[in-house]
């Protein structure tokens, strides 16, 4: 188990390096530069090439990635270019919003998707299964931004039940929350579905029902036991992609989190903090699927074993 987590950790290191060039590279193609947000109008030659000089763009884009990473090693991530603050602080403390309209999103998708995704494959071939099956579809199918700004319309400016943006308590989470957990729902909720179908059909079950057990413990109990490890992945799948893609919902709700951080950065131009909130992210969204790999040696001893004996899935 111990190896096998090194391994996975070991393995960030590459991610990394690959990550942060694809950065710095892609940040120099763009059009544009910090220079355009901090150079005054009336800079004379003498004052642009200070600046230049300042911010290091009188050196080629790998001298300047060389040194990024010098002080990446040493545990420097560097200094914002338009806040003049610390990147990693920063990050950290954007963190907590996202992490908490991430868990948000994901509590909202579980607790409706997984008894819907039961309750359709119990009635396999119904209505109330086709009936699941389509709201699964329209939550797919419905873009983020147009719902969120939706409910916006409906919950904030008509009825005022929420606010509309940033960060007010815990009624400001409701709406960002439910936008981005609509489409986690569906997906959770298909997934479910699938499985339990796969489950329910199978003979052991059958001789549970023999012996008398009762219907509901047979799905709660043996089914849906047998059935996590596919839900499993896609709720931490899906919790990854929600601190990794939750920028559009941040951004629609105004929501002080790292994803707005991202686009803020973006816009000026502002390498290090992009570099850094990018880095980061994809350290926490390894971590996360590192965990859901673990978790699956706790549904199922054959998955324990294999990871204790060769660190690896066979």
């Amino acid at each position: 188990m111990y190896k096998y987590v090194i391994k996975r950790l070991l393995m960030l290191i590459p991610v990394i390096i690959c990550v942060s060039l694809l950065i710095y590279v892609i940040m120099e193609l763009a059009p544009g530069n910090i220079l355009a947000f901090v150079t005054p109008d009336d800079a004379t030659p003498e004052q642009v090439a200070e600046l230049e000089r300042q911010y290091g763009y009188d050196k080629p884009v790998l001298y300047r990635y060389a040194k990024y990473m010098g002080g990446l090693l040493r545990g420097d991530m560097g200094v914002s270019f338009i806040s003049k603050q610390d990147v990693f602080k920063t990050y950290m403390q954007k963190l907590p919003n996202t992490l908490l309209l991430a868990l948000s999103s994901v509590f909202v998708a579980v607790c409706v998707s997984i008894p819907l995704g039961i309750y359709a494959a119990i009635h396999n071939g119904s209505i109330q299964d086709n009936a699941s099956m389509v709201v699964a579809l329209l939550g797919v199918s419905m873009p983020n931004f147009w719902l969120g700004l939706l409910l916006i319309i409906a919950f904030s400016l008509k009825l005022g039940w929420f606010p509309s943006g940033g960060f007010e308590g815990p009624r400001s989470i409701v709406l960002p929350a439910f936008t981005s957990g609509i489409s986690l729902m569906a997906i959770i909720t298909r997934t479910t579905r699938s499985s339990m179908l796969d489950v329910i059909r199978q003979d052991y079950l059958r001789t549970a029902r023999a012996k008398g057990v009762s219907e509901k413990k047979v799905i709660r109990i043996h089914a849906l036991k047998n059935a996590l490890i596919p839900i499993i992945t896609v709720i931490g799948t899906q919790l990854a992609a929600v601190l990794g893609g939750s920028i559009l919902i941040e951004t629609i709700f105004a929501w002080p989190g790292v994803g707005r951080l991202v686009i803020d950065s973006l816009n000026s131009r502002d390498v290090p903090m992009i570099t850094g909130c990018i880095i980061l992210k994809t350290v926490t969204i390894s971590i996360i699927l590192l965990i859901v790999d673990l978790l699956y040696a706790l549904v199922d001893p054959k998955i324990k074993a294999q990871y204790t004996k060769g660190g690896k899935l066979s």
